[in-house]
Parts: C-alpha cells; sequence; structure tokens
C-alpha cells in the first residue's frame, strides 16, 4: 500500500489518500476540503477513488465529505455511530470555526471495533479508539504497520478531549490498549502535523510514554 498525505484546510489537517499498487484504486481519508486538489492528485498517480473513509467528523476533517462523495458517486464509511451528532452539528461547526457552509451526509456504513474496510486489494482493520471524540476510529493495515490515526496521537501531543464528549482518560486508554498492543514498529499518520511511530512516542511523547 502506498499513500500520500495531502494538507488541506486552513488547519492543515492531514488528508490521507491510500492506494493500492496492484489494481491502483484508492481510498481517501478525511477530505476536509480542497477537494479539486485531492483529485487533481489522484488523478496525477493514476488512481481511481472508490471509497471516503472517516476518522471522526470534526468539520476540518470532514468539510470535503460530501462534495467528494457525490462528484465519485462513491460510499462513505466510517466513523462509529457514537459520533452522529457531530456530523448533525455541521452548520453549528460551519459558524463556529469559520468554515463556509458544508452539505451534511449519512455514513452508508458505520465501522465498529474490529471491523474491516477494503479497497483494492487492501484490507485495512479497524480500531475503535474513542476520547477525542466517542466514535473515533482508527484504520490500520497490518501487512505495513501504517496506521492513521486522525487526532487521537500525534508526534510529541495526544487529541484534544474538552470538545462535547471528549474524555481524556478513554483518549489514554484507547492509546495504551489498542494502539500500542499493534507495536512499536507502527509508522501512524496524524490528523495534524508530521508522521511517527509507536516506538517514538512510547518514549519521547510526555503524554503517553512508558514510565
Amino acid at each position: 500500500m502506498k499513500y500520500q498525505i495531502i494538507p488541506v484546510t486552513p488547519l492543515q489537517q492531514n488528508c490521507s489518500l491510500l492506494y493500492c499498487e496492484q489494481t491502483m484504486r484508492a481510498a481517501v481519508i478525511d477530505p476536509g476540503g480542497e477537494i479539486d486538489r485531492i483529485l487533481g492528485i489522484a488523478d496525477n498517480l493514476g488512481v481511481e477513488i472508490e471509497k471516503v473513509l472517516i476518522t471522526h467528523p470534526h468539520i476540518d476533517h470532514i468539510g470535503g465529505v460530501a462534495e467528494l462523495a457525490g462528484r465519485l458517486q462513491i460510499p462513505i464509511e466510517g466513523p462509529h455511530t457514537e459520533d452522529q451528532f457531530w456530523i448533525d452539528a455541521i452548520p453549528q461547526q460551519c459558524e463556529m470555526f469559520g468554515f463556509p457552509p458544508t452539505e451534511g451526509f449519512t455514513p452508508d456504513r458505520w465501522l465498529n471495533q474490529d471491523d474491516q474496510v477494503r479497497f483494492g486489494n487492501i484490507t485495512l482493520e479497524v480500531l475503535h479508539c474513542p476520547g477525542h471524540t466517542p466514535g473515533h476510529v482508527v484504520f490500520y493495515h497490518a501487512d505495513d504497520g501504517i496506521a492513521v490515526v486522525g487526532d487521537v496521537l500525534f508526534q510529541g501531543s495526544i487529541g484534544r478531549s474538552d470538545f462535547p464528549r471528549g474524555n481524556h482518560d478513554e483518549l489514554i486508554n484507547s492509546i495504551r490498549t489498542r494502539l500500542w498492543p499493534l507495536g512499536n514498529h507502527v509508522r501512524f499518520l496524524p490528523g495534524h502535523g508530521p508522521a511517527s511511530t509507536f516506538g517514538e512516542e512510547r518514549k519521547h511523547n510526555p503524554f503517553v510514554r512508558d514510565n
């Protein structure tokens, strides 16, 4: 599996374009905006996007979901149903964070712990990792040791838990019980900022490092 990180929106959210080298079929994770740019990069790579995946529905991660899915007529998968209230609040989110009015949507498939999502010949495992939002999910490709973690974990930091229904203790528990067991070698692509590995964060991240 190959990937391209595409920072979008004024918040520089990392939209992830994952693609299968064998079939050149792709999935876009968290298209927060700048849909023409995302489609241009996919076209330059010669890949066909077949679905949209969502880690969690904060507006910087989902501002372009309805437009992308509608233009390509592709399904939307994720997050966990516990985040329905964030999708329902898209108009309020746009106003609160200064985003232009954005069309709402209903996922074609809600995701749960241990579900799988597929595109091309790629299978991603789903991990339900609440704390930043109650329905946040992580997508993990075991063969390549790559996890797309949204706003659960960052290089040197962790996601905020002061939004509605956020929970700091739950977030720490998600990281330690759902992510760390995948292995120190796993490279993670966060929702903002540079990639890192779980091993590096266990050594150096002041919020979740091993004692």
